[in-house]
């Protein structure tokens, strides 16, 4: 990007970096391979349970205090016992006099000299004291930022997915998690499905070799178009385009990277690694804001003969269905709670807990939404320490590379999306004008790659 210019150039993708070194999963081989029967601990499954063991008080500050944000408060403060939200930080005043109000109706009473608006208003948040822990809901375009201050400032940190738009943040937020583990700061990100018993149950059974070897996969989120803003009156281009962020690449990372980045994480997590390239395709046809695709259709190549088909749409009065399938040489699996026989018999399923009557029910005692927050305060209050933050980081980077496929229609390869100096944004980040523009990528142009 020009450095005298704040005009977004949407598929800025060039190879040159000084950055070199590859970061591995957590589960860095294929599990679906090995033999004997692996526990949750060796596979670093985390703990399934009904509530966040007793222990200190913890005090946590919500930085981005939208929905998802409050959302994430309600789910920390209901995991467990003594625990508070003692601090909030906003771009916008009527999101924090939002969230403080909806935080007072469950007795957490934000006093206003802990309330803290515009684009500092995290670094005034992290400088309280009493903070222990920071929970990072705002647009993922500043997740990198504010991870790296809430490390420096010694919090224990969760953070939404995805964690970063671009391979620059992507390597702030791996470099992060590194003086994170280093310093003994814990970390949990929102991918639900890490943290869902369901998912933890099937993943063990086929780590264990319940497929045999895994052969393919499929991911999908397809939906309806989720929410969008109409500008208003008095709004300058800045922000406009936070309010109405969902629909901007520059803030959200598209929506392979917003939704379908839950679907690409449990298949890196089944598979035990990221691809090694990506070729796909998708467009435009009917949003009314932003400039985003309607869709993607992806194919990721894990290496080996190995290829998972991942897709994504946001159109509206179509069919709709999320979910995953992984493929193995004994048998296939949805990932959530079936395994089936090649032949398609039931080969095992998850036993969901019964009603009163002893009919099974449909779903898990404890939602994920609540079960990783529990996470993250039983491995602070335990000593069982958790980092979850470059996992994510990296399936953050497979869906930027899928997306970078579609947008440019080439085949992108991992080693050089993750040394991409890709940096989406503007140069200055502040309320008032920004020179944009809104071009919608189209495969086949010319692009540095």
């Amino acid at each position: 990007m020009d450095a005298n210019s704040n005009q977004i150039h949407r598929r800025k993708f060039l190879e040159n970096t000084a950055f070199a070194g590859l970061g591995i999963l957590g589960a860095s081989a294929i599990l679906s391979s090995c033999k004997g029967k692996l526990d949750s601990k060796a596979l670093g499954l985390p703990p399934i349970m009904l509530s966040a063991p007793k222990g200190k008080k913890l005090r946590a500050g919500l930085i981005g205090t939208g929905n998802r944000g409050t959302g994430a408060a309600l789910n920390f403060i209901g995991c467990g016992p003594d625990l508070e939200i003692v601090a909030l930080a906003d771009v916008f005043q009527d999101k924090v006099d939002s969230c403080r109000s909806r935080l007072a109706k469950y007795k957490m009473n934000i006093p206003t000299e802990k309330c803290f608006v515009g684009f500092d208003g995290y670094k005034k948040l992290m400088a309280l004291d009493d903070v222990d822990v920071v929970i990072l809901a705002t647009p993922p375009q500043f997740r990198p930022d504010h991870f790296e201050e809430a490390v420096r400032t010694n919090k224990h940190v969760f953070m939404e997915k995805p964690v970063a738009v671009d391979p620059v943040g992507i390597r702030s937020i791996i470099a992060t998690a590194k003086k994170a583990e280093a310093l003994g700061l814990n970390v949990v990100t929102g991918t639900q499905r890490r943290h869902q018993e369901d998912y933890i149950a099937t993943y063990q059974q086929v780590a264990n070799g319940a497929i045999g070897k895994i052969t393919s996969a499929k991911a999908y989120w397809n939906q309806a178009h989720v929410w969008f803003r109409t500008r208003e009156e008095g709004w300058s281009d800045m922000e406009y385009m936070i309010r109405n962020w969902n629909n901007f690449c520059w803030l959200c990372g598209d929506h392979i990277l917003d939704t379908h980045v839950h679907n690409i994480d449990v298949i890196n997590w089944f598979i035990g690694k990221t691809p090694e390239t990506a070729i796909g395709y998708g467009g435009r046809h009917r949003r009314v804001t932003g400039d985003q695709y309607d869709f993607f259709s992806i194919d990721f190549d894990y290496g080996k003969g190995v290829f998972s088909h991942s897709m994504s749409r946001q159109i509206d009065s179509c069919s709709n269905e999320t979910g995953e399938m992984i493929m193995g040489t004994e048998g296939f699996s949805n990932c959530r709670n079936m395994i089936w026989n090649l032949d398609g018999s039931v080969k095992w399923q998850f036993e969901y807990p019964k009603d009163e009557n002893g009919n099974p029910m449909s779903q898990i005692k404890v939602p994920a939404y609540v079960q990783e927050h529990m996470h993250l305060v039983y491995a602070i209050r335990s000593g069982n320490y958790v980092n979850e933050a470059e996992q994510t980081a990296l399936s953050t980077l497979t869906a930027i590379m899928g997306r970078t496929a579609a947008y440019t229609g080439k085949k992108i390869t991992w080693d050089e999306i993750f040394k991409s100096d890709m940096d989406l944004g503007p140069t200055k980040i502040e309320m008032g004008p920004v020179d944009i523009t809104f071009e919608v990528p189209i495969p086949g142009t010319p692009v540095n790659v």
